[in-house]
């Protein structure tokens, strides 16, 4: 069945636009004007099997994983009631607020109803539907309990949106009071400084050494700021294309796991991430070796993809998960004492559980403690920088006076 773009008024006169499937036209019409809303522009979607699959993929936009999980949560309610797959994508792209994933909504339930799986379907879009995702809804097909799959999928996408966003919230303070803190510190030594300190250059008297260092600086800045700007952004980006080469991402993965406190929290916030997607991947129905294969790519370190790889290969040779990653030394030895403890009781899904909800838990509490602290170190650091400038400013001054009296 063809697909139409289209845009047009709602009942309420606001501008709305997506796509819907249609026999003809003149049917895309009759069905938009049946749910409110009046086309004003309407195109067929072309479409070819292999190629317009790879655009769409790549023009879609990705979305907040608080909205993937809301509209797998609408999924598996729709598949739990007993509608059919083919209408319960076809609601869903309905609604869909944002047009692209509309559309790939819409390209999905157009891709089963020509009998392609729902997880081949979903594979062909990347950018929206991960690997985890992808192959935890091929579990559900297989095991015939689909809207189980997707309400842990839902379940698991809203647990990692929550973690992930509280250490954003709680590390955004820190981050705009840094950047306050640098534009303040720029502004007074390129415009505030050198107009307080050109008297002192007048006189022409023997200044103190804070007093000198300060002038230089000033002057530097005030005379090259632009050059510092741009060496700045050209380090910035250097930095940025050589940390995607292989070894420039092992170098920074390997400094961020040794970096003081931060790394502690990383490798807290990798292990939570680890035991959270291998539990629901177990509790899914998918064998321990397919999900770490998936796990792996989860993880976003590859200090611990290759520990993760290293256990996966140890477990094909028949030995048991637990010991490889105590032999990583990168998973706690909480972690690997519950996967042990759920390997020999046969519940480790649930011990995996256990784990994360523990590590979540950690990651919270570190992220507040770092807030705290940073908040302090801030303040004093800029609190130093103005007495400095304060105290290079008020020598001379001191100087003058003795020298007149």
């Amino acid at each position: 069945m063809p697909l139409y773009a289209y845009r047009g008024l709602d009942a309420g006169g606001r501008a709305v636009g997506g796509v819907v499937d249609a026999e003809s036209p003149r049917g895309a019409r009759i069905k938009l004007r049946k749910t409110g809303v009046f086309p004003t522009d309407l195109n067929e979607e072309q479409r070819a099997a292999g190629p317009t699959v790879a655009v769409l993929a790549r023009r879609a936009e990705r979305i907040p994983a608080a909205e993937l999980a809301a509209i797998t949560r609408q999924f598996s309610t729709l598949v739990a009631a007993g509608l059919p797959l083919v209408e319960a994508l076809g609601a869903l792209a309905e609604q869909a607020e944002r047009p692209a994933l509309s559309r790939v909504l819409s390209q999905v339930r157009q891709e089963v109803t020509e009998g392609a799986s729902l997880a081949e379907a979903l594979g062909r879009h990347p950018r929206l539907f991960a690997s985890l995702y992808v192959n935890m809804v091929r579990a559900g097909e297989a095991s015939g309990a689909l809207h189980v799959v997707l309400a842990r999928l839902a379940d698991y996408t809203e647990n990692q949106a929550r973690l992930l966003g509280k250490v954003r919230s709680a590390l955004t303070y820190p981050a705009i009071m840094l950047l306050l803190s640098a534009t303040i510190l720029f502004f007074l030594l390129s415009y505030v400084v050198p107009k307080v300190t050109r008297i002192f250059q007048e006189t022409h008297q023997q200044l103190p050494l804070p007093t000198r260092f300060l002038l230089g600086l000033s002057d530097f800045v005030a005379q090259w700021w632009w050059l510092l700007l741009m060496l700045i952004a050209g380090i910035a980006v250097g930095v940025s294309r050589w940390a995607k080469t292989p070894a420039g991402r092992d170098r920074v993965d390997r400094l961020t796991l040794a970096v003081p406190y931060f790394g502690r929290l990383a490798q807290k916030l990798a292990v939570a991430r680890f035991a959270r997607t291998l539990a629901t991947l177990l509790a899914s129905g998918i064998g321990l070796l397919p999900a770490l294969d998936i796990v792996k790519s989860i993880v976003d370190n590859t200090v611990l993809t290759r520990a993760i790889e290293r256990a996966r290969d140890a477990i094909r040779e028949g030995q048991s998960i637990a010991p490889p990653l105590r032999e990583s030394g990168l998973f706690p030895p909480l972690v690997v004492h519950m996967v042990a403890v759920g390997e020999r009781s046969g519940q480790l899904e649930e011990m995996l559980g256990k784990a994360a909800d523990a590590y979540d838990d950690e990651v919270e509490n570190a992220v507040v403690a770092l807030t705290t602290i940073l908040e302090p170190i801030i303040i004093v650091f800029m609190g130093g920088v103005v007495l400095f400038i304060v105290l290079a400013i008020l020598l001379p001054i001191f100087e003058l006076n003795r020298i007149v009296k």
